[in-house]
């Protein structure tokens, strides 16, 4: 999908405008985006309650993905010789279809950002000329979602944002982990489903509120059913306790239903002719699962290298189905590292951090990378290291920053 994405380009005059005013956009983006998300909300409420994660909100991620994609966005327009940030709109695009956005409501932003722009800059600085610099800027980017999201829609066999089915649990399973296993019937309403892929799930909470969270499928296309898999997140310093993956833990019972989109996600479909390596940490574990299951059953000859990082045996998402797919391979091995040491639940793992260092990684291999953000920036710095082009490394990221593939 990514190579179809094509961006026009900035005049020159607007070019030049973007090159001298982006540092300050940079300097003062915080505040522009905080005034933004305020001023949206207060119009349009109803975005915070149900289509907004909340949990992003209260930490400023939300915030600050948005404005970081931008900024990435028009630094490519000014110097086309940037390399293209396909990978970041393909991202945010199959992100935006999955929760039924529509062309629709890219006004409401322009309109709210602008102004946040000018409360902040001021109109001695936000020109006439720079506003329409910005906002040619702002169109590009938004176009080029808006046809994108279309195309997957298209694709996808649904009208525009009309993601949504009811769909029935027919089973719960809990992982030792802690991660819940989800599995849904959808009577036959849903596509496609390719490896790696997610849904979003529409939660009804206490106070009324309906909030979305996109979860990782973790078994493969044919069966009728969608098993997505479910990690509470507990609250710590600065970071609230998830509010729907705590609602399902807690409370979600078979026969209950749902609301669950079709799959989205753009990680290519591997073909079993080149060797594979997947890297995950923590929760990440679950789309490369989604992948292992897809290759068992299509292309099970695949020379693969299967490596994950954790805090432990105990806290390993679905340890024993990665092991399980991994031995249905005969070509595949897996390799886990856990942060508090080695015990006697897997005395083959490695003590510590991931390290690819002795890892073998052959030349043609393609690499698909899931984690947290420290664990994917670390990981990215290692395989750069080692010369593998960025090309053959494939993200996939939980958090709202999509900076990191720009």
């Amino acid at each position: 999908m990514t190579e179809t994405i094509v961006a026009a380009e900035l005049d020159p005059a607007h070019a030049e405008l973007i090159s001298a005013t982006l540092p300050l956009v940079g300097a003062h983006i915080d505040e522009i985006t905080r005034e933004f998300y305020r001023r949206m909300f207060a119009a349009h409420p109803e975005l915070l309650r149900n289509l907004f994660n909340r949990g992003n909100q209260a930490q400023g991620a939300q915030q600050r993905a948005l404005a970081a994609s931008i900024a990435t966005f028009a630094t490519h327009l000014i110097d086309p010789a940037l390399p293209h940030p396909a990978e970041l709109l393909s991202r945010i695009g199959h992100k935006h279809a999955s929760l039924g956005v529509t062309a629709d409501q890219y006004p409401i932003v322009h309109e709210h950002l602008f102004a946040a722009i000018v409360e902040v800059l001021g109109a001695d600085t936000v020109t006439a000329e720079v506003a329409e610099a910005w906002d040619r800027v702002y169109w590009i980017m938004a176009d080029t979602l808006i046809e994108l999201e279309r195309g997957l829609y298209r694709a996808a066999g649904v009208g525009e944002g009309d993601v949504y089915r009811r769909a029935r649990v027919v089973s719960r399973v809990d992982d030792p982990s802690g991660t819940v296993l989800v599995t849904v019937r959808t009577d036959g309403q849903m596509c496609g489903l390719a490896p790696g892929q997610y849904v979003s799930v529409g939660v009804t909470m206490p106070d009324g509120a309906r909030q979305l969270r996109q979860y990782s499928v973790v078994n493969s296309a044919g069966s009728g059913e969608l098993t997505f898999a479910v990690k509470p997140v507990v609250a710590t310093g600065g970071q609230p306790a998830g509010e729907v993956s705590s609602w399902i833990a807690a409370n979600l019972r078979v026969g209950d239903i749902l609301d669950v989109t079709v799959p989205f996600g753009d990680l290519p479909v591997p073909t079993g002719a080149e060797p594979l390596v997947l890297i995950s940490a923590g929760i990440g574990a679950t789309p490369m699962i989604g992948v292992l299951d897809y290759l068992a059953v299509e292309a099970p000859e695949v020379r693969g290298h299967v490596l994950h990082a954790d805090r432990s045996a105990q806290s390993h998402p679905l340890r024993g189905r990665q092991r399980e797919l991994t031995d249905r391979l005969p070509n595949a091995t897996l390799e886990v590292w856990y942060e508090d040491g080695v015990g006697a639940d897997d005395p083959d793992a490695h003590a510590g951090l991931l390290n690819l260092d002795a890892v073998p990684l052959a030349e043609d291999a393609q690499i698909y990378l899931c984690g947290n953000n420290g664990f994917v920036q670390a990981v990215r710095a290692q395989l750069t290291q080692r010369g593998v082009p960025a090309s053959r490394v494939h993200c996939e990221l939980f958090s709202p920053n999509d900076w990191l593939l720009g």
